[in-house]
């Protein structure tokens, strides 16, 4: 029996991990050879676990000897069975302090270690194990503490509170084990570790798992671990080969339209999508369910009872769909996810190592999809580079493949309908219906099958969206290639003078929406036009926070953003006239620092129209202008400024 025929809820066991080892292993080593407890080891066959992993068969042999541990080895690899099987094969359950100490980065992750330990220990009389972590009530930790336990998983920060509160008792500890140390770095524990380690006893053993070892970790695994034995399993890849790997080339602003189109295709079970932000995780989620998709965020906002129902939601079947971030989603197991879609590129290859592993498990298959802004291809050369794996390139669907799948949804309704339910009634019904106006039946199944689908077209009106192209499209011939605009973001007006034009002497009561509309110095010859978002200093927004936000929700190249005004409950900033209206659209909803652009208009086209604004709040006569204007000569003045295209905004 394998391990995917029978699976306690932890996921974290002994067999998944072996089934997908990525390292050789001897094939004449089982788990009965390996001298486990005789309770943890009938746990082990009970669950039909026959063969180790290759980490399980060096580490448990090592820490079965009492000695200290330094493992390296990739996520999903079988870390937690190769630490809690030899622990508690050595661990006598009549003390009430605790004697293994288990450190984990986040709280899906201690949750899962302690249900795996409780999944090993079910033949082992009186034994208790208690996750401790954040966003959890602490008096329900505190009485746990008091009654005794003995192992305690918990996190760095709650774990501190405890010692510091002294409901934390670690005079009996025989074991500490720091899991997935790499991340506790990352996150920013590595104080908080050191601190728990030098609370700890000296005679107590220590294994260290990582899958990285960056010289923080190393250097506490020199200061604490002593001469540990060292576990080294070597990937033939970063990721796990079961899993189908895809990235789709699209332009911020039609994300949405994209992962919408690949819901709609797409054979899933369950599906986590990973954004940056929390913020994200909430917008999203509300634009899925919009659509009709079982959607719900995941962030480390919700407090835990939330993610917990959450979860629970998404393994029994009543959600679909989570939208999560790294650190919300670290350590979570579910067996139903199939897919892993990657809305925003990870900003380092291991946490896209990471976030992929989330499907894959257990020997199973899975499938990984990665969006990648036309900007962000050089982050996708180096995933691959990383994973020694190229990722495939995807198309968006069409509307023609989007209908060939609801199609075939509703043939299987119909034909699941006409297997399992009673339909005489309604067949009499139809055949009334038919004989008292003289209808074929095959019209009025068509016309019920046109009713049927009037929410979700079968056949949707779709336009296809572009694939954005290789280089971009808005830059000028005469445009220099890697270099990066040096804009003026104060708050302050400094503007370069025009060379065919005399400096206008300022207005004193103009606001700064009155204010003359600078040129681009990468591009004079684009026309801007002057928009208000009503985001300020007040929002405790920045130049950088809008500019950040209009290149990377609306694919907009920041050397196209001109001069921004930055207002106590508004802004101001001048963009290329002619934006597509489907961008404009977008950037309304955008948001920055949780408040709404609401981004519009409030200068005409062009020098033409601000020419004529400024005349009119100046009192300045026509004539003048008129005559400035011969003065630039016939040639210029007649000359048609060239206005961006839509794909200067892709």
């Amino acid at each position: 029996m394998s391990a995917s025929d029978e699976k306690p809820d932890t996921h974290a066991t002994a067999s998944r991990d072996a089934n997908s080892a990525n390292g050789d292993k001897p094939a004449e080593v089982t788990f009965s050879s390996l001298n486990l407890s005789a309770p943890v080891l009938k746990a082990v066959n009970e669950l039909g676990y026959e063969q180790p992993s290759a980490i399980q068969a060096q580490a448990i042999p090592l820490l079965l000897g009492g000695g200290n541990l330094l493992g390296t080895a990739q996520t999903g690899t079988g870390k937690t069975a190769a630490f809690a099987l030899p622990l508690l094969s050595k661990l006598k359950t009549s003390q009430r302090k605790p004697q293994i100490l288990v450190l984990a980065p986040t709280r899906e992750l201690a949750i899962q270690v302690a249900e795996a330990f409780q999944t090993y220990a079910r033949y082992m009389k009186g034994f208790h194990v208690l996750p401790v972590y954040g966003g959890q009530d602490i008096r329900g930790q505190l009485r746990a503490l008091s009654r005794g336990a003995d192992v305690v998983v918990g996190t760095p920060g709650r774990l501190i509170d405890h010692i510091n509160r002294r409901t934390l008792d670690l005079s009996e500890l025989k074991a500490v084990v720091l899991d997935e140390a790499d991340e506790m770095l990352r996150m920013g524990f590595i104080d908080d570790i050191e601190t728990i380690l030098s609370k700890t006893p000296d005679g107590a053993q220590r294994a260290l798992f990582s899958a990285t070892m960056p010289p923080p970790i190393r250097r506490v695994a020199n200061t604490y671990l002593g001469d540990a034995e060292v576990v080294r399993i070597a990937n033939k890849t970063s990721t796990v080969e079961k899993i189908d790997q895809k990235y789709l080339i699209v332009n911020s602003h039609q994300k949405l339209d994209a992962l919408t189109r690949i819901l709609e295709v797409e054979d899933f079970d369950g599906i986590i999508i990973f954004v940056r932000t929390k913020s994200l995780t909430v917008d999203l989620a509300e634009r899925l369910q919009a659509r009709g998709f079982a959607a719900s965020a995941l962030n480390g906002d919700l407090n835990q009872t939330l993610r917990e129902q959450t979860i629970n939601k998404l393994k029994k079947g009543r959600l679909d769909i989570i939208v999560a971030t790294d650190v919300a989603a670290r350590g979570l197991d579910v067996e139903r996810i199939s897919h892993v879609i990657n809305y925003d590129i990870p900003n380092d290859n291991e946490s896209y190592v990471h976030r992929i592993g989330r499907t894959g498990r257990a020997g199973r298959e899975g499938k990984a999809i990665l969006f990648v802004a036309p900007k962000e291809r050089r982050l996708l050369r180096s995933i691959e580079k990383t994973t020694r794996q190229p990722l495939a390139a995807m198309d968006i669907p069409s509307g023609e493949e989007i209908s060939g799948q609801r199609i075939q949804r509703f043939q299987d309704k119909v034909l699941e309908t006409l297997q399992k339910q009673d339909l005489s009634t309604f067949r009499d019904l139809l055949e009334k219906i038919a004989h008292e106006n003289e209808l074929d039946m095959g019209d009025i199944a068509a016309a019920l099958a046109w009713q049927a689908q009037q929410k979700t077209p079968l056949y949707p009106s779709m336009k296809a969206i572009a694939a954005p192209a290789e280089k971009h499209k808005g830059r000028l011939k005469n445009t220099e290639k890697n270099k990066r605009p040096q804009r003026d973001h104060s708050t302050s007006h400094q503007e370069t003078p025009r060379r065919d034009k005399a400096p206008r002497k300022p207005n004193p009561k103009s606001s700064s929406n009155d204010k003359p509309i600078s040129r681009l110095r990468q591009h004079p010859d684009v026309e801007l036009v002057r928009y208000r978002i009503e985001v300020g200093n007040n929002h405790g927004a920045s130049p950088g926070d809008i500019v950040g936000a209009m290149v990377n929700e609306a694919g907009i190249e920041s050397e196209y953003i001109g001069h921004i005004d930055m207002q106590d409950e508004h802004s101001t900033v001048d963009l290329p006239e002619g934006m597509p209206k489907e961008i404009f659209q977008h950037l309304k909803r955008v948001r920055v620092r949780q408040q709404a652009m609401k981004i519009e208009q409030v200068s005409g086209l062009g020098d033409k129209g601000r020419n004529k604004l400024e005349l009119k709040r100046t009192n300045k006569k026509r004539p003048k202008i008129e005559g400035a204007a011969k003065k630039r000569g016939d040639k210029k003045a007649s000359r048609q400024p060239r206005a961006p295209k839509p794909e200067d905004f892709s």
